[in-house]
């Protein structure tokens, strides 16, 4: 069966790219795009195909800025035309403008600057980081040594999440994210038929004033899961007296468990395969759909 890894593996025959949105796109994309169009390929193979073509730089697309209100689904309208790209009805620019919507809704994550700028900084910055962690083990007091990690290791944490998460702007809080499959993203089923779904983020204040995330209970709580027509209400969660509460410059990971209704205005969390699943943020300073791509 055809797979996207045919576009991935072909990347190692192809040494052109493409300069710009309107610029051609290398031929054998279009086959990808038309097995897409007709079932051949799953849609999770495509935009997974298309994703590492772009952050590869094989397909080049313009600056594209990720929407908070994030799409649940790919429109119909994209995978037309993918299949009309791939027969030559339409032109290689409109094909990218359909590539673009995806990325400004999320469901192509598209390497920041900052991932694929110039790795030597990147790797200075966190050598740097580790070098100074490194000078706090020669402190022989243990109150002292941890008070001297303590800011490094956070600054480590955070240049990480900068260097491999998906970002999103809201009000005062910027949200990362790295993606189901990273540490403390998880989606399974148990023995018994439960699936569970394990979020973690990192949040942090980039304004001038005190702010706080908030979640007291399943019911009141500004964080869900969404399949599109029901909302699903967390089953655990890490904040503290229903708050995080953020100073200027700080950030903290959480993290949100949706599973067995616990209660208090809570619900069981289902899931069917032919839904597409998004985490949902509805703080009063800001609210976003992020698309989590559970298989």
């Amino acid at each position: 069966m055809k797979t996207a890894i045919t576009a991935i593996a072909a990347i190692l025959l192809i040494t052109t790219t493409v300069s710009s949105a309107h610029a051609e796109v290398p031929s054998w994309v279009k086959n990808n795009a038309g097995w897409w169009a007709d079932g051949s390929i799953s849609e999770s193979d495509f935009l997974k195909g298309i994703e590492f073509l772009i952050n590869d730089g094989i397909i080049q697309v313009p600056p594209t800025t990720v929407s908070s209100q994030s799409s649940e689904g790919v429109p119909s309208w994209v995978k037309n035309n993918a299949g009309w790209w791939a027969d030559g009805t339409i032109s290689d620019g409109e094909f990218v403008n359909g590539i673009q919507h995806l990325m400004s809704m999320g469901l192509i994550t598209v390497a920041s600057a900052e991932q694929t700028g110039d790795l030597k900084n990147t790797d200075s910055k966190l050598a740097e980081l580790e070098a100074e962690l490194e000078k706090c083990s020669e402190i022989t007091k243990a109150y002292k040594r941890l008070d001297c990690e303590k800011p490094i290791k956070q600054a480590i944490k955070i240049h990480e999440y900068k260097s491999n998460a998906q970002k999103f702007d809201l009000g005062p809080i910027t949200y990362y994210w790295t993606g189901l499959g990273s540490e403390g993203n998880e989606f399974k089923i148990t023995a018994t038929g439960q699936p569970l779904l394990s979020i973690r983020m990192l949040a942090e204040n980039t304004s001038s004033e005190i702010a706080a995330l908030n979640c007291t209970s399943p019911q009141i709580c500004a964080y869900d899961v969404w399949d599109g027509s029901k909302a699903f209400k967390y089953s655990g969660m890490d904040f503290t007296s229903g708050q995080i509460v953020l100073n200027p410059g700080d950030a903290r990971e959480f993290n949100i468990l949706f599973g067995p209704n616990i209660g208090y205005g809570g619900t069981e969390f289902e899931y069917d395969s032919s839904k597409d699943y998004v985490f949902r943020i509805a703080e009063d300073f800001g609210s976003a759909n992020i698309p989590l791509n559970i298989e």
